[in-house]
């Protein structure tokens, strides 16, 4: 049966445009650059004068915990304002581990950090980003609740090694960096076990879609 002159035409509905994606100019990102600038200068002011100048690790230590602050915030700016890029997404990381590997690598170097403590928070650090490129074309892995809290703990305790403390004050900061490290070795054993899982069960789907 053929429609009249008259009769109504079907429209087909129309898709939806994707909402435009934010300019590379944001406030989270702003952040994370800001994070990134503030690796060389807080380097810098470690090494000041000798490296044990206490109002030179005074200095550092301001400009360590402003980069901890920013990392606290651009996270979650992105998210909750819609200003996810692709920059953010590869620069945030890189800026996270810029500022703590300065740190870590700085204090070893000054003597005030053990090294074995040093290398084992980098190679678990470069072992996790190495694992998640490992199973991205799967899935991604969620940062955990654990995850969070071994980088809250880092933070603290590493800044607490960057300023000059005695007594009681030295000894809190060794136990907490103590404690750094135990998150730090039990969450990346949790991410490689969702890493063997997570690509075991891709690899299982890909074998049933053929």
């Amino acid at each position: 049966m053929t429609k009249g002159p008259g009769a109504p035409t079907a429209t087909r509905p129309v898709a939806a445009a994707p909402p435009p994606q934010p300019g590379i100019w944001n406030i989270a990102n702003v952040l994370t650059m800001v994070r990134l600038l503030l690796v060389p200068v807080f380097v810098a002011l470690l090494f000041a004068d000798g490296g044990h100048n206490p109002k030179w690790r005074a200095v550092a230590w301001a400009a360590f915990a402003i980069a901890m602050i920013t990392d606290l915030f651009d996270g979650e700016l992105a998210r909750r304002k819609g200003l996810i890029t692709d920059f953010g997404k590869i620069a945030d990381p890189i800026a996270d581990k810029a500022i703590m590997g300065a740190a870590l690598v700085g204090l070893s170097v000054l003597g005030d950090l053990p090294w074995w403590i040093t290398v084992v928070v980098l190679a678990r650090e470069l072992g996790i980003t190495l694992m998640r490129f490992w199973v991205i074309r799967f899935a991604v892995i969620p940062a955990s609740r654990g995850g969070k809290l071994k980088t809250l703990t880092q933070g603290i305790a590493v800044g607490m090694y960057v300023l000059p403390l005695t007594g009681w004050l030295a000894t809190a900061r060794a136990v907490l960096m103590g404690v750094a490290v135990l998150l730090t070795v039990g969450t990346g054993l949790d991410y490689v076990g969702q890493a063997i899982r997570l690509r075991r069960e891709g690899l299982a789907k890909q074998r049933a879609a053929r």
